[in-house]
């Protein structure tokens, strides 16, 4: 595939990752309930805020145009090749999981199918900017250390 096409592919996978967000927060159902599922949520922002901080003054794009500066791999890098992505994992299985209806359910499964599109377009991109991010992959998990 062709690197504006992975783009627009990475662009599509954003869209229904915030797409699924916006439904769980359209349905109440964004902040999970009970301070076992809350710090869990916690813990996802401060992942979220610790993979932010170890990018630097990277800028996000909505395309997953890999940055200039190097590959990545300290910090939550070390351990994961997407703490961005696990970090809202994180943060929105608990709130998914203390609101079980259909429609949170559906959302929290829209916001996965995003996640997936956006890694399968991200990797592809960076393996062809930095080619030793082949062998970062071989050491690291995608979203869960030594899991997956």
């Amino acid at each position: 595939m062709k690197d504006k096409t992975l783009v627009a592919v990475s662009v599509v996978g954003y869209l229904v990752l915030v797409a699924g967000v916006a439904a769980l927060i359209r349905f109440h159902a964004a902040i999970a309930v009970g301070p076992v599922a809350q710090g869990v949520q916690i813990l996802g922002v401060a992942l979220m805020i610790w993979a932010r901080l170890t990018f630097r003054r990277r800028s996000f794009h909505v395309g997953a145009n890999p940055t200039e500066g190097g590959l990545v791999t300290t910090g939550p890098y070390r351990f994961v090749r997407h703490p961005i992505y696990s970090a809202i994992v994180v943060m929105l299985a608990p709130a998914v999981a203390t609101h079980p209806y259909w429609q949170s359910l559906v959302a929290g499964g829209v916001v996965l199918v995003g996640i997936a599109i956006r890694i399968a377009a991200e990797e592809h991109l960076v393996r062809q900017r930095y080619p030793e991010y082949a062998d970062y992959a071989k050491r690291t998990r995608r979203l869960v250390p030594y899991v997956f």
